[in-house]
């Protein structure tokens, strides 16, 4: 007997994600599960914002952010492997996994140094659940929050009212709080059961 599929959508923040898991078929996705993801330990100072030394300073000490970098793929990998474990995904395998997030710049190419800062966590926090998602053999995509609403219509073929009736059933299925936030990893979970 095949397990049965289902997909999971994120909305990559500072430190945490929003998780939203939908079960197949596309068409009629069931909404399993809504879950903060810990992609920091909040036990040890910096995690939440390695790149970060203080309110609007960049952190230098490249050993320090080395130190936290690894703290934080290690909460990242135990996170995803809770979340696999969750009773309500139990006995369903993942199909895919889709990303929400601000934005994919380069940190490069950011002169203000808070502002690169900030693109570096960004571009961590993502990189870190996607690696833990790999380790899993759950491939995903990332999604850059503005364009979500685009990209969903064109893969969902939807109308932007259906889609928004239809993320309406998923939160009242799984309970509050249902923000912007769950909103678009919904979204995301759903066009990864495409």
């Amino acid at each position: 007997m095949t397990a049965e599929r289902f997909a999971l959508g994120f909305r990559v923040k500072s430190g945490f994600a929003i998780a939203v898991a939908l079960g197949a078929p596309a068409a009629a996705p069931t909404p399993l599960a809504r879950l903060v993801v810990a992609l920091s330990d909040p036990k040890v100072k910096g995690t939440k914002q390695p790149f970060h030394d203080g309110f609007g300073t960049a952190q230098e000490d490249q050993a320090e952010i080395a130190r936290l970098v690894t703290i934080i793929e290690r909460c990242a990998r135990e996170s995803v492997d809770a979340l696999l474990a969750e009773a309500r995904l139990s006995g369903r395998r993942c199909r895919r996994a889709g990303l929400v997030v601000g934005s994919v710049i380069d940190p490069a190419k950011v002169g203000n140094l808070h502002i690169r800062a900030h693109a570096n966590e960004g571009r961590l926090f993502r990189t870190v659940l996607a690696d833990a998602l790999a380790a899993r053999q759950i491939a995903c995509d990332v999604i850059v929050d503005k364009t979500l609403g685009a990209a969903s219509a064109k893969a969902l073929k939807r109308t932007p009212t259906q889609v928004t009736k239809t993320l309406g059933e998923f939160g009242r299925a799984l309970g509050g709080p249902w923000r912007a936030e769950e909103k678009a990893a919904a979204v995301a979970a759903w066009m990864a059961l495409q």
